[in-house]
């Protein structure tokens, strides 16, 4: 790579760095989880410090509360009963808020919970910066991903202790250290990949798993891995977050002392 080309690929990493620390610390970012709270917890329909009466009927979600909830819905205040499906947009966009919380509706694998995100949240108010290594080309690595024939699911414990499903689509191949290195990885709704992913500097010098999530491959199935890019899980910045562990296999033997690392409080 020509020096001309370096400095833009750096220059490139550096908005891309600038812009993830913005979106991690914006009012609803990730920092502003205050928590996930799981209805089959609940049975009464009443969640600790969420306002209303929240319960599953018949496959939906029902919110029922009185004016001193003091709870909007779709803008304005609200009292009554609605039923709710799950939250798809951003999260300003939910329909349920209260004050200048938003309490956004999830559902996965026929579970229903309310996540509250508040701006103010203690870890919003902590957080200083991403601890980020600098872009290298070195971690920049021509890959082939290889689609699976039938998409696969495996079961992964999850941040919160549950183990869920974990859709895959197949893996890429990529040289490392001198030797291939494979990654399962999930294939999005735009072709994109994902991928989570442990190394050697998991849980040490690097958050205990990140996730890395490259372009979509071209036609002939060539990839390109950019380690610089690597991300932190949500579950880095907020401890209410579900966030899958990597699969079996895609824990990787070298570190990868690339991308971002870990989140500093001050």
């Amino acid at each position: 790579m020509s020096t001309d080309a370096q400095q833009q690929a750096a220059r490139g990493w550096n908005h891309w760095h600038e812009e993830r620390t913005a979106t991690v610390a914006a009012p609803y970012g990730p920092l502003s989880l205050n928590g996930t709270h799981w209805l089959s917890d609940h049975p009464d329909g009443r969640i600790p410090d969420v306002p209303g009466q929240w319960q599953e009927e018949d496959g939906e979600l029902v919110l029922t509360a009185v004016p001193e909830d003091g709870l909007t819905v779709d803008g304005k205040l609200f009292s009554g009963r609605v039923r709710l499906g799950a939250d798809r947009g951003p999260i300003d966009g939910s329909r349920v808020a209260h004050g200048g919380r938003r309490l956004v509706v999830l559902s996965r694998e026929g579970l229903w919970a309310v996540r509250d995100f508040d701006p103010d949240s203690a870890a919003r108010r902590a957080f200083r910066a991403i601890e980020a290594t600098p872009y290298d080309e070195r971690w920049v690595r021509p890959g082939t991903f290889r689609p699976y024939g039938i998409s696969r699911t495996v079961r992964v414990e999850n941040a919160d202790g549950v183990e869920r499903g974990l859709g895959l689509g197949g893996e890429i191949a990529f040289e490392l250290d001198g030797a291939e290195r494979t990654l399962q990885v999930a294939v999005e709704g735009d072709g994109s990949l994902w991928a989570v992913f442990a190394d050697a500097t998991s849980g040490d010098t690097s958050y205990r798993f990140r996730f890395l999530r490259p372009a979509a491959p071209a036609a002939d199935g060539t990839v390109t891995v950019d380690l610089n890019r690597v991300l932190l899980p949500p579950c880095a910045f907020a401890d209410h977050f579900i966030c899958p562990f990597p699969p079996p296999g895609n824990t990787l033997p070298v570190a990868v002392e690339a991308g971002e690392r870990n989140r500093i409080d001050g």
